[in-house]
């Protein structure tokens, strides 16, 4: 077992990787910002090392600092969390040149699949069903023009080298298509540093299914179900739940040995995700894969039993995976609300401040993700999710009611926050149906 690490992010998943590290016996040592200097997860690790002001830039996505806190601490690898230099290749190469582990994928599988153009092409080839779209990435807009016109509207404009909504345009005629394609470059330049382009056919009303996979140096790979995550807003999850509750049994199963082809054609290690669109009638399409820990893997431990976090560790440190895929069973359902420091009546606007009043929710089924507290301030310089509440029950149902007076449980105060959104959400008639898609936000509220 590797015996002491460095953990390169903050907030929620710094305190969840060192919870994972200490059961382990795992030395951990945790880097902060300025900002973060009073953070209280600090005290939980073996070692702190301030690398920086609160910009991101001078801190959680300064290489150099990075690496010279984790040579003055002496570690053995490095684990990136997600977000920040999670799925960032250049960061990995320099890991693996300092002779320190990287508690994730290859870089050559990091490219690989980072690449949405190269891991389509991979996908492909491992005979997983892809959206119809370009063959890569397209840089001339008339040549782009004529094959949304051959595919027909509506169609989807995506950043080949990034995700999260940036650089992504929907369009549904030739005017909007002109319009859309030169700033959908322009934001993947910005967001990614990189202004390639690619089209796809525009699934209508589907539902975003992921599937959590884990893979070791042995070649051996396992998949832990699928998560719904189709509650989105502006292409951000808001809501995810496991399992996707629509998926009979052969949907299930040919979607989950189809994300494993792909993570064995990339030749994979460690934690992934890999992302389809399930239509109405059920035929999915692989869109992405995610090569990093997943801010909703927490619903996948729920309703598997398994530390995703501690298999991470144990693969990177040179441990196989030692159970078999009919060990690894689902159990009831579970949901996970992401809880933001947005105002939902503002155009979810970022929301700052300093917390005067903190009220967890408890009771069983339920389990709170943060590192926030009663008194902390939540800094602009940062992503706004600043809890994750999670309940696991029996049924959907259950949980969903278990989510709900949770929800009324907590007491976030006096930042605005996405608490009551969620309640609104989990409280529609379309929702507890089961009847959602990719653009139920957009079309109900």
């Amino acid at each position: 077992m590797l015996s002491r690490i460095l953990i390169a992010n903050r907030g929620e998943i710094a305190l969840r990787i060192i919870r994972a590290c200490r059961e382990l016996g795992i030395e951990a040592v945790a880097v902060y910002s300025e900002a973060d200097k009073d953070a209280p997860y600090l005290r939980f690790a073996d070692e702190a090392i301030c690398i920086g002001p609160p910009e991101c830039a001078q801190s959680y996505l300064n290489i150099p600092r990075i690496i010279s806190a984790a040579e003055v601490a002496d570690v053995e690898a490095i684990h990136p969390g997600y977000g920040f230099l999670a799925e960032n290749t250049h960061f990995a190469q320099i890991c693996r040149d300092c002779g320190i582990g990287f508690v994730g994928p290859s870089v050559e599988a990091m490219k690989l699949l980072g690449d949405k153009v190269a891991a389509r092409k991979l996908a492909a080839k491992a005979s997983v069903p892809v959206v119809p779209g370009s063959d890569g990435a397209i840089e001339d807009e008339s040549e782009a023009l004529k094959l949304a016109n051959k595919m027909g509207y509506p169609v989807i404009i995506k950043a080949a080298a990034g995700g999260g909504g940036r650089g992504m345009r929907v369009v549904h005629n030739d005017i909007s298509f002109r319009s859309s394609f030169g700033a959908a470059r322009a934001e993947a330049e910005i967001a990614f540093g990189n202004s390639s382009v690619y089209i796809e056919k525009f699934i209508v009303e589907p539902r975003h299914v992921e599937v959590q996979v884990m893979a070791d140096s042995e070649g051996n790979a396992l998949h832990f179900y699928e998560r719904d995550c189709s509650i989105q807003r502006r292409h951000q999850k808001m809501i995810e739940e496991s399992p996707c509750s629509v998926l009979d049994k052969h949907t299930r199963e040919e979607l989950c040995e189809s994300a494993l082809r792909i993570i064995k054609e990339a030749d994979y290690t460690s934690a992934a995700t890999v992302e389809f669109l399930v239509d109405a009638d059920k035929n999915y399409y692989f869109i992405e894969a995610n090569t990093r820990i997943q801010v909703e893997h927490p619903v996948t431990e729920m309703v598997t039993g398994h530390d995703l976090i501690k298999w991470q560790l144990k693969i990177a440190s040179g441990h196989t995976l030692d159970i078999s895929q009919r060990n690894i069973k689902l159990s009831g359902a579970a949901i996970e609300c992401r809880i933001n420091a947005e105002d939902p009546d503002n155009n979810f606007a970022p929301c700052p401040g300093t917390i005067t009043r903190y009220v967890a929710p408890g009771g069983p089924g339920v389990r709170v993700d943060t590192h926030v507290h009663q008194g902390w301030t939540v800094s602009p310089a940062y992503d706004s999710m600043i809890a994750k509440l999670i309940v696991h029950q029996r049924t959907r149902t259950e949980a969903i009611t278990t989510m709900r007076r949770a929800l009324q449980e907590f007491v976030i105060e006096p930042i605005k926050t996405t608490i009551p959104a969620c309640l609104d959400i989990l409280s529609h008639n379309l929702f507890v149906k089961n009847k959602i898609d990719t653009g139920f936000i957009e079309r109900n509220f």
